[in-house]
């Protein structure tokens, strides 16, 4: 066993070092597809000499990035308190997806308490809430079977109370609510960049240049991203956002934390026999085909939309 372990790594080292030589052959003849402006600068770039590079900027009270649940609520609860006080309150939001709600894909369960106090209407304004839980299931798959799991009260799989939806469709109308209110919206619009004022605070964020070529140089159609200014800018664009990671890098926020974990969710909306459909029932499973050092599991929904759907999904 240890002589063919020995082997195994000098094989290992000779595909290694020969793939090096094939990249260093390589890199002269293949061009360089992405050249971002973060890693190669524009102004050591020929091709963007005499580029006009002036950006046209805009001033707010409040700036959000990403128009997901938080960015959307925490935007609706400020123009809510702002008209509580008689103030008046300019926020803009911007959004990478082209509608508000496009990039939002998981299918959820709801626990209703937050939309119950940003609005305790959210019935009368037709919130799209249309499937109550009725029913919880658990279970540790095997390879072969499925041994059901008692669902004791306190547990965090008791789900009475709370609601199966679609996640997209709900941050779609939690849009709809915040244009009512005067929050103003750019779907469309990937903020890339974070501004600095010159004692190193946030200014504000920049909106994504258009009109540029896969290998990084100007079109004749490019346009310069628009500023905008701001006394306060939330970063609500998502657990791996790329301004996050920026702000990580220029504050230092990851310095004295364990290290990040993350999850990949998987998710997919199926149609499927009608007998088997249960409207209301969640499902939840741990196990088979992840072994006992890796965590996660799948969940079902059986979606109540007028046909039998269920929200399939699984999270490593």
């Amino acid at each position: 066993a240890r002589q063919c372990f020995h082997a195994l790594k000098l094989m290992k080292k000779d595909c290694l070092l020969s793939l090096r030589v094939s990249r260093c052959a390589s890199t002269a003849s293949v061009p360089r597809i992405t050249t971002h402006y973060t890693i190669h600068p524009r102004d050591k770039d020929k091709r963007w000499e005499g580029v006009n590079m002036e950006r046209f900027a805009e001033e707010a009270d409040v700036v959000i990035v990403g128009a997901g649940p938080a960015g959307l609520s925490a935007a609706i609860r400020l123009k809510q308190l702002a008209a509580e006080h008689s103030k008046e309150v300019r926020v803009c939001l911007v959004e990478k997806a082209s509608q508000i709600g496009a990039h939002t894909l998981s299918g959820a369960c709801l626990e209703p308490r937050s939309l119950e106090e940003l609005f305790p209407d959210w019935k009368e304004r037709g919130a799209p809430l249309n499937t109550p839980v009725t029913e919880d299931k658990f279970g540790i798959l095997t390879e072969t079977s499925r041994i059901p799991v008692p669902i004791l009260p306190g547990l965090p799989m008791v789900n009475h109370g709370n609601y199966i939806v679609r996640l997209g469709h709900l941050v779609s109308w939690l849009g709809e609510q915040a244009e009512a209110l005067g929050v103003e919206i750019y779907p469309g619009y990937a903020a890339a960049e974070v501004l600095f004022h010159e004692d190193g605070s946030v200014k504000g964020i920049a909106t994504n240049d258009v009109g540029i070529q896969k290998d990084g140089a100007p079109k004749a159609t490019f346009e310069r991203g628009l500023e905008l200014h701001a006394k306060v800018t939330v970063f609500a664009e998502g657990c791996h956002g790329h301004l996050a990671k920026q702000l990580y890098k220029k504050y230092n926020l990851r310095a004295n934390c364990q290290p990040q974990s993350y999850g990949i969710g998987l998710k997919e909306l199926w149609t499927i026999d009608e007998k088997k459909w249960k409207p209301g029932r969640v499902e939840h499973t741990v196990g088979w085909p992840l072994d006992r050092h890796t965590y996660g599991g799948s969940f079902l929904y059986h979606l109540n939309e007028r046909e039998p759907l269920v929200a399939l999904g699984f999270v490593v």
